[in-house]
């Protein structure tokens, strides 16, 4: 194998794809990035045999071929190396060894031979759709958060996807939950993805895809199996497993009945409760709300450093409400709101709450109250 090309763009698609190997790894060839040179172009590929990037670039190859090398050495090589350089790789012979140079610098890796390079093989798709970016980020970034850390519940660990009809439209969802808060959001269901399964994109899959939306224009191509999901971003494909598992019925979740109405100023809300919030010893420690008519006053109780309070004007005419609810999630939910206000409907001090910009919007927030 022989081949040339740019620094800055072996630098970029090394970016793209040396995320997905895990710094520690059992199994050898895992830690090491797949190159294989053939026509005009080379191709890089990396899996944790649940994920896999791949991506082709523009590429001068001399001789055809393929090989395996550590992904982090070469990406932190082609880093270091002066912006506008040209990149020559080759392997001479079979000393398993491939000659990288730069300019005066040059590396000999250690391989390892491309033929033990894993496949994540995708098999059928039965639904196959375009996303504009924007709408895709949307689903991701307003969800994001409420995903599950406990492995224990590893149904909850990633981002529930479906279509499905609500109030004579079809939509697309996308749902995350960790028990205590719940974020939904939905889109226009795009063409294609009617009917298809509801799917768990696992968390590290949303969080490669979210970094491969950044400055993008063209529409991503979304595939869909029972068990896997292929997301083609121009050059760039990656493929994932899906996770596994029953999603719980989270309509049931959703209040229905919630009949108080608290709107507040969402700058002033956010910045009253981190500030009260300070007192308490953990930034999760609960946050009182006292509502009254018109006036919403938040407390914050520690035996061992004192206390803290603020009042804030509100629009709420419903019966005096006391509730409590974790600080961090509060300020969570409110930073995914899109308005300058937020609506809160609420029921009782133990019933969840119901945050949104307005009604009827298209992202909401469900949240567990805390006892205080």
């Amino acid at each position: 194998m022989k081949v040339t090309l740019e620094r800055a763009a072996l630098l970029k698609s090394l970016g793209h794809v040396h995320r997905v190997v895990e710094r520690r790894n059992t199994i050898p060839i895992l830690s090491n990035v797949l190159l294989r040179a053939e026509g005009k172009s080379l191709l890089l590929k990396a899996t944790d045999l649940d994920l896999e990037v791949t991506e082709r670039l523009a590429a001068d190859v001399g001789v055809a071929g393929g090989t395996t090398l550590p992904a982090h050495t070469l990406y932190d090589i082609v880093r270091k190396l002066p912006d506008g350089s040209q990149v020559s790789l080759e392997i001479a012979g079979d000393s398993g060894q491939l000659l990288l140079r730069s300019g005066r610098s040059r590396f000999n890796l250690q391989t390892l031979p491309d033929s033990d390079f894993p496949d994540l093989a995708a098999g059928d798709f039965s639904h196959d759709f375009l996303l504009p970016p924007a709408d895709l980020k949307r689903l991701i970034e307003k969800t994001q958060f409420a995903i599950s850390n406990e492995e224990t519940r590893y149904y909850l660990n990633g981002i529930f996807m479906h279509s499905m009809e609500a109030e004579g439209a079809s939509v697309l969802r996308a749902v995350a939950t960790d028990g205590h808060r719940l974020a939904r959001v939905e889109i226009a269901c795009p063409k294609g993805a009617s009917g298809m399964p509801g799917v768990i994109v696992p968390r590290k899959a949303v969080t490669e895809v979210q970094k491969l939306i950044e400055d993008l224009s063209a529409d991503i191509r979304v595939e869909l199996s029972t068990t896997k999901a292929r997301f083609t971003f121009g050059d760039v494909v990656l493929t994932t497993k899906l996770i596994d598992g029953t999603f719980p019925d989270y309509m049931r979740v959703i209040p229905a009945g919630n009949d108080k109405r608290l709107i507040v100023e969402r700058g002033p809300f956010a910045a009253a409760v981190d500030r009260v919030s300070t007192i308490s010893s953990e930034r999760g420690r609960a946050v009182k709300l006292a509502i009254a008519d018109g006036k919403l006053t938040l407390s914050v109780t520690n035996p061992d450093s004192g206390s803290a309070q603020e009042e804030l004007d509100v629009d709420y005419d419903s019966t005096p409400l006391d509730i409590g609810f974790n600080a961090r999630y509060l300020l969570d939910i409110t930073e995914q709101l899109d308005s300058d206000t937020a609506l809160f409907k609420l029921a009782d001090p133990g019933s969840p709450t119901l945050v949104q910009d307005r009604d009827g919007a298209s992202a909401l927030y469900v949240l567990m109250p805390m006892r205080v």
